[in-house]
């Protein structure tokens, strides 16, 4: 075991009365209740509510602070992931590869004066996020579930969505963004040839975007190209921007903890938008050539494996002394190996469909891939 190594401790005071209102109230209540965050050993007035989909029917509780300045903290028990690293290294990883994303920490917590284990705290994306990094946010919108593909139909029946929003929620912007979407979506399916290519031009931020597809491709996240992502677009410029929001089903696991294959996501990932730029070879091309970099350079065990070495001994003391967590410790030790062999097992999968993606459009076929 490594050496133990302090972790910032976080405390939560909770009086009876909001304990009670917690503890009663439906686990998908969006009521808030009152509690004292000592942060960083000073008291601080908050309010304090669960947080998660599936995960809020376990027993070990993620939550959302609000703190009295307004600053938004999530706090994941990432109860799924025994490496409790996947959610922290995607983001990380999204930061190299030049993506806005949230900072993270692990962070010791306690209730009451009583320990809850290891929790990582996840820096909400919200307007405070885009004013730290000089970004003049003008909307931003969450993709909340499986609706948010860029679609005409839902998932699973086909039948033609009521609202070409259903899927997203709006969190900053005027009222015209809904409008602005919905226009987005439908030119996107009505347009062909150099019109669309002209709309993808003037309304999407095309270098960003493919970033994004990369990183969520590489880190092998299913669910991440129809949900659990943000757009957002700037004041100075109002083409929608794509950046992670939720990826703890990654690296090797699904979002239950569940080994999958690195062969698992396709090399093009899956929602409508990407089909629909992919409709044009430049976009194809430029696609290729930043993963075929990313494959080089930043998506290898020799640029990762430090920086997961040096994360997991860090958390290494706490997890071991964590009753919380249903994981044991043998299968948290063996996280960085099974981490590290996901990357080779992806980047070989990936290489070879890149291979084969181009072999095909030589042959005149752009399907593959």
């Amino acid at each position: 075991m490594a050496t133990p190594s302090a972790l910032p401790v976080r405390s939560i005071h909770i009086a009876p009365a909001p304990l009670q209102e917690l503890g009663g109230s439906s686990v998908w209540s969006k009521r808030h209740v009152p509690v004292v965050l000592e942060l960083d050993g000073r008291p601080v007035t908050a309010r304090l509510r669960h947080r998660g989909g599936h995960t809020r029917l376990y027993p070990k509780k993620s939550y959302e602070l609000l703190l009295q300045d307004g600053t938004v903290l999530h706090w994941n028990a990432e109860y799924d992931d025994p490496s409790m690293l996947r959610n922290a290294l995607s983001f990380h990883f999204f930061s190299r590869i030049g993506l806005p994303s949230p900072r993270t920490l692990h962070c010791d917590a306690y209730w009451n004066g009583h320990p809850i284990g290891l929790y990582l705290e996840i820096e909400a994306v919200d307007a405070r996020f885009f004013a730290q990094r000089g970004i003049d946010v003008k909307t931003l919108i969450y993709a909340v579930n499986d609706r948010a593909g860029f679609g005409l139909r839902e998932p699973g029946t086909g039948k033609r969505k009521r609202s070409l929003t259903e899927g997203y929620e709006f969190v900053l912007g005027d009222p015209a963004a809904a409008a602005q979407l919905r226009g987005f979506i439908r030119k996107l399916h009505d347009r062909r040839g150099d019109p669309l290519k002209r709309h993808l031009q003037d309304t999407v931020d095309i270098e960003a975007y493919l970033k994004w597809l990369a990183g969520a491709v590489l880190t092998g996240n299913y669910d991440g190209f129809e949900q659990n992502y943000a757009l957002y677009t700037r004041q100075s410029d109002d083409r929608l921007r794509v950046m992670p929001w939720d990826y703890e089903g990654t690296w090797g696991r699904d979002c239950y903890g569940m080994p999958c294959s690195g062969e698992l996501v396709r090399l093009r990932g899956y929602n409508a938008l990407t089909r629909r730029l992919f409709a044009f070879a430049e976009y194809r091309v430029q696609y290729r050539r930043l993963m075929e970099e990313l494959l080089e350079t930043e998506f290898t065990a020799a640029a990762l494996g430090p920086v997961i070495a040096e994360r997991h001994a860090a958390i290494a003391h706490a997890i071991a002394r964590d009753a919380t967590r249903k994981w044991s410790y043998a299968v948290f030790a063996e996280e960085p190996r099974r981490i590290r062999t996901y990357i080779e097992q992806r980047r070989a999968f990936l290489l070879r469909e890149l291979q084969r993606w181009r072999r095909a459009e030589r042959q005149g076929n752009r399907v593959a891939g």
